[in-house]
């Protein structure tokens, strides 16, 4: 039997994702957008993706969807602020958000979160890529805006360094020709 009481915890807690600000904008002097905005582009990005890779599309749309999930409870991460202490809370973090779902769910959803953790898999390879090509996409929006270039230098640094599938790269080398146009 569900048990909605639960299941409405839940909702909750994923809705403090859209008050939840990026925190590497925040350090920058930018008003950010929701860790929320950015799961919803990095998701329609995994989508869009996996449909024209002939890849599983469920499977990846999850994975984005779960994959910044602990910030509801932790707040965001930089990934230079993701020591082991850190990552030994977002697993807590993970499981207490998950706790309020059906047992089956729960198991569901933790391996896909953990499988994106663990970087290994194509798809966990593609959506971690992904992740990193929404953050370039937003930084070439608040460029746009009028947001010093110099402030955002490190975010395109650390898109070039982190995307490894050849095609992402491809996308992040035409946002990044973008930016002198």
């Amino acid at each position: 039997m569900v048990e909605w009481e639960e299941i409405v915890e839940f909702f909750k807690i994923v809705g403090d994702l859209k008050r939840t600000y990026r925190k590497g904008w925040l350090r920058v002097g930018i008003r950010p957008e929701s860790v929320a905005d950015h799961v919803y582009r990095t998701t329609f990005l995994a989508m869009l993706y996996a449909d024209l890779k002939g890849l599983n599309v469920e499977k990846v749309m999850r994975m984005a969807l779960l994959h910044d999930f602990p910030e509801a409870i932790t707040g965001d991460l930089t990934p230079a602020e993701k020591t082991a202490e850190l990552k030994e809370k977002e697993h807590a973090a993970i499981s207490k958000i998950l706790s309020y779902l059906p047992e089956e769910l729960r198991r569901k959803y933790e391996i896909i979160w953990k499988e994106f953790e663990e970087g290994k898999s194509k798809e966990a390879k593609i959506v971690k890529d992904l992740d990193k090509l929404e953050m370039i996409l937003q930084a070439l929006e608040y460029q746009k805006e009028g947001y010093n270039k110099e402030k955002l230098k490190e975010f395109w640094k650390d898109g070039e360094k982190s995307i490894r599938t050849p095609e992402i790269k491809r996308i992040y080398r035409i946002l990044k020709k973008k930016l002198t146009t």
